[in-house]
């Protein structure tokens, strides 16, 4: 089958399309026919094998898992021993393994459903992004007020629509060419961090809940923003040391929270069946449209992560296997 694979740790051109054994689904996995992937930061950060720290799990001179991609929309093709959840001709998405191909293998408690009305992109892209929105915002359920840095990208445009749909009052800080995005996403007020001195990009409130999903400001100036009992959230791990990575400053958060005051954070969100179900409903409504940017086929995934990487994308990128699939 055709997949995306890399040989060495680098920045996107070392993806190569290249020819792979067709995987085998192992008892307790599932064989999927992949109809669309979603590019995320993390298969950034496995690809150039950073932050350093990570090639611990990754591999040390070079990815164990050649094949790239996690988030994964698709049709079950064959199930292994042992699996009762799904059967063949199953529209499915969550996460699998090097879902950058043809066809991947997963786990069911990693996948769910994909309502009728829900194509495999808008699916897919769900899948990291819109489940990290959702544990985010369950930091503080009970949150009135919601900062949302980053609102114009993946986890920001998924975490906008969560926060309006349980009645939040929504600032998103992005870049100008995104206002009128995020505004469109149903932000109450938009800010332009471009257009604002720093320290004064935040809106100039101060918010039960702070999803901090850019990583790049100074912790003492998110305190300032956030009510004296509210939530700062460090979402993801971008930024930071070349080691340790936006690790660091999430271990800093921690230290500084304080119990009787202001907490502080951090996130790395784990997919899994009950919150992609969740995610499902919301789809399946309309209270959640999942903002896809740029489908590319998927000799086209170099394209596709340096797009990512470049900031410029409005929501989430995704890749396409087979471009006459319905996706």
């Amino acid at each position: 089958m055709k997949a995306i694979a890399q040989r060495t740790y680098g920045e996107a051109r070392v993806l190569e399309l290249t020819d792979v054994p067709k995987p085998v689904p192992r008892p307790g996995e599932v064989l999927l026919e992949v109809r669309a992937a979603g590019v995320d930061m993390g298969v950034w950060h496995v690809m150039a094998g950073r932050p350093y720290l990570g090639r611990l799990a990754f591999g040390l001179f070079k990815p164990h898992q050649p094949v790239r991609g996690m988030e994964v929309a698709g049709v079950v093709a064959a199930v292994g021993d042992q699996v009762t959840e799904f059967r063949p001709g199953d529209r499915v998405f969550g996460t699998g393994k090097g879902t950058f191909a043809e066809f991947s293998t997963a786990a069911p408690k990693r996948l769910a459903r994909i309502p009728e009305n829900v194509g495999f992109a808008q699916a897919a892209v769900s899948a990291i992004s819109g489940v990290t929105a959702l544990q985010a915002l369950r930091a503080a359920p009970d949150a009135a007020t919601v900062l949302v840095i980053g609102a114009g990208g993946g986890v920001g445009s998924f975490a906008v629509q969560m926060a309006k749909a349980r009645g939040m009052r929504v600032t998103g800080v992005c870049s100008t060419g995104k206002v009128e995005f995020v505004r469109g996403l149903g932000a109450d007020e938009v800010v332009d961090y471009t257009r604002s001195a720093p320290g004064e990009d935040l809106g100039g409130g101060t918010y039960d809940l702070i999803l901090d999903i850019a990583g790049n400001r100074p912790l003492s100036v998110l305190r300032g923003a956030l009510h004296p009992h509210g939530t700062l959230v460090i979402v993801g791990g971008e930024g930071g040391t070349s080691f340790f990575g936006g690790m660091s400053r999430n271990m800093v958060a921690a230290a500084r929270s304080s119990r009787k005051g202001q907490r502080f954070t951090g996130l790395l969100s784990r997919t899994n069946a009950r919150d992609l179900a969740e995610l499902a409903d919301a789809m399946a409504d309309g209270r959640l449209v999942p903002a896809v940017d740029t489908a590319y086929p998927l000799a086209e995934a170099v394209r596709a992560v340096e797009h990512l990487r470049s900031g410029r994308a409005h929501g989430k990128v995704v890749l396409i296997p087979n471009a006459g699939s319905g996706a």
